[in-house]
Order: C-alpha cells, then structure tokens, then sequence
C-alpha cells in the first residue's frame, strides 16, 4: 500500500492526515475516516489500512487540527481525560463541514482516488459528524457507518436524530449495548428519525459489549467477535454503495 502523511488546507488552517491506498493503479473509491476523542494515533492508521487493503482511498485526518497536530490519549489520566474532552468541545457541525469540505476538495484532485464515489465511517465523538457532512453533501456521500456513535440524540436544533430524517444515502449504526453514550432511549429517537427518512439505514445492537469495543488497544474493552462483525458490515455497506461506478 501507499502511504502519506500531508496536510489538507481547509478554511481554518492546515489538517494533518493519515492518507492510504492500494498500491495498484486506481483510482479507487474514498473512505472518509472520522477519528473517535482520543485522537488520530497508530491503531487508527492501522484500521485505515485494513480498508485500504481492500480496495479503497482512505483519508484520516487529526480533527483537533486548530488546537493541536499532536494530541491522542497515552493514559486514562484525570488531566489526559480533562484535555481531551475540552479538544471535543471545540468540534461541532460547523467545524464538521468545514472538515469535509476540505476532505472531498482534496480527494477531487488525487488521481488515485474516485472522488464521485465516496462513504464515510466515524467512531465514538465522530457518529454524529458523519450524519452531518452526510446532510451537507448529500450529493457527494454514497453512505455512512457510525460505529458506536456517541451523543446521537441531543436537545440541540442540530442533534444527529433530527438531521437523520433528511438523510439520503445509505446509513448504519452500530450500538454496544453497554454505552453511557448512547443509551437505549437515544437510540430509538434516532430510529424514529430514519424510519422518516427515504434512504435504506440499519441499526444494529451488538450485545454484551462496551462503548468502544472496535479497538484493539482498548484493554478490558475490546471484543475481537464484535469488532470482526462491525468489519464484516462496513465491507459489505462499501461494497454495495461505493463499488458501481456512476
């Protein structure tokens, strides 16, 4: 595979990015990777290549680009944690369209990327950006997968369950049943809101895990039969929506 760390220029500074893709002519169809709060880090690029390996453009960027290029969580410290949920505090739906703006500006001008066909994945803090830049680029996004999506139902005008209803491209959400950040509740408002949508979605509760059961470093957390089934159905959402060419 070929391998690039760059920046991508958006309206507010410089976003440094993870960017991979097959070393085989293309161009190849875009995955958008939408990093989870801790940050852009090794085992992120790690799953970035896995979907590289099977055919796609991957572009990871450090979402906390106007803070800091640097930050991703060592240790579960008080003062860690504190930082990083203030780095989380700066990040909304503007900041998210600026974001993807940039993203598909950038992968219309690589020749080894397809940019009329693109997806998108967010982890964690990330569910609810891919339900918005799919809301902001409904003619660009093919489909969405938010995994383990935290804050998907808010009291906010912009809240992921409101958005959701005027989504159009194809959508699934996966749901650890121990979640604190997306209770059972949230999540029914969230499937009413894509019951009124016209676009196909799915969501899918996988049973006895805890917020953040993809990752592999995730100690005590971490569960390979549900992080392998979530693979399973982000390969399966990609290759429907983002593997026809048109």
């Amino acid at each position: 595979m070929v391998e690039h760390h760059l920046d991508i220029a958006t309206a507010d500074g410089a976003m440094n990015s993870f960017v991979v893709h097959p070393d085989e002519a293309g161009p190849f169809p875009v995955v958008l990777f939408y990093m989870d709060a801790p940050g852009k880090r090794e085992e992120l690029h790690d799953m970035a290549r896995r979907l590289a390996a099977v055919g796609y453009f991957v572009v990871l960027p450090n979402l906390y680009y106007r803070s800091t290029r640097d930050f991703w969580l060592k240790e579960r410290t008080e003062p860690a944690m504190a930082e990083m949920f203030a780095l989380m505090r700066t990040l909304d739906r503007q900041t998210t369209e600026t974001d993807t703006a940039a993203m598909l500006a950038f992968v219309d001008a690589q020749p080894q990327a397809d940019a009329s066909r693109v997806g998108a994945v967010g982890y964690c803090m990330s569910g609810p950006f891919v339900v918005w830049a799919a809301a902001a680029f409904p003619e660009r996004l093919r489909c969405i997968a938010a995994i383990h999506g935290a804050n998907m139902a808010t009291d906010q005008s912009d809240s992921p369950h409101r958005v959701a209803a005027g989504l159009r491209c194809e959508s699934y959400f996966a749901c650890a049943e121990i979640d604190k950040w997306a209770p059972p509740a949230d999540i029914e408002k969230l499937e009413s809101a894509l019951q009124a949508a016209a676009a196909p979605h799915r969501i899918e509760w996988y049973p006895g895990v805890e917020h953040g059961f993809v990752f592999p470093l995730r100690a005590g957390i971490y569960d390979r039969p549900a992080a392998e089934r979530h693979w399973e159905r982000l390969f399966g959402l990609f290759d429907r929506c983002l593997r026809q060419r048109g």
